[in-house]
């Protein structure tokens, strides 16, 4: 179990202790998508839908629920973010949202990053339900990261 940072030598959850470490700048994008019906996704570009603008609430929504991760999350340490930034693209088979999220600190940002991504994705499932409630969140992912002890780090592409 050595290998895992958030479990100790008997096998109980820990948060890692960052103390020593000396602050970086870092920074991480992820990204996802929600799949749904042509007619929700036109709702969606146009302003059209009944719960109001679907992508300005969804992207305050990633943006809150980034600096709230370690609400959420019970092992991320609280962070003071630099930098949130997320972008949603609406085409005619849903939204694709990308967040960049970045702090100077001693530990990374990956999982607000992912957290930015996953809450916008539901804020934009929860606002055109009414349209598509069969409509799929999935790929949520981490693209890249920069900075820490690890270095950089990108997904296969």
């Amino acid at each position: 179990m050595s290998q895992l940072t958030h479990v100790d030598a008997a096998g109980a959850a820990r948060m890692v202790d960052v103390g020593g470490k000396t602050p970086t700048a870092r920074e991480a994008v992820a990204t996802g998508r929600i799949t749904m019906s042509a007619e929700a996704a036109r709702a969606i570009a146009e302003g059209s839908a009944k719960k109001g603008d679907v992508i300005a609430v969804a992207r305050v929504a990633g943006i809150m629920a980034a600096k709230r991760t370690s609400h959420l999350i019970p092992l991320c340490h609280p962070l003071p973010l630099t930098k949130i930034t997320l972008d949603l693209d609406v085409d005619d088979s849903g939204v694709t949202a990308t967040a960049t999220v970045a702090t100077d600190g001693k530990t990374g940002v990956e999982m607000e990053a992912l957290t930015a991504v996953g809450v916008a994705l539901l804020t934009v499932y929860d606002m055109a339900k009414a349209i598509d409630k069969a409509m799929e969140i999935d790929g949520i992912r981490l693209l890249e990261k920069r900075g820490g002890k690890s270095g950089d780090w990108s997904a296969p592409r």
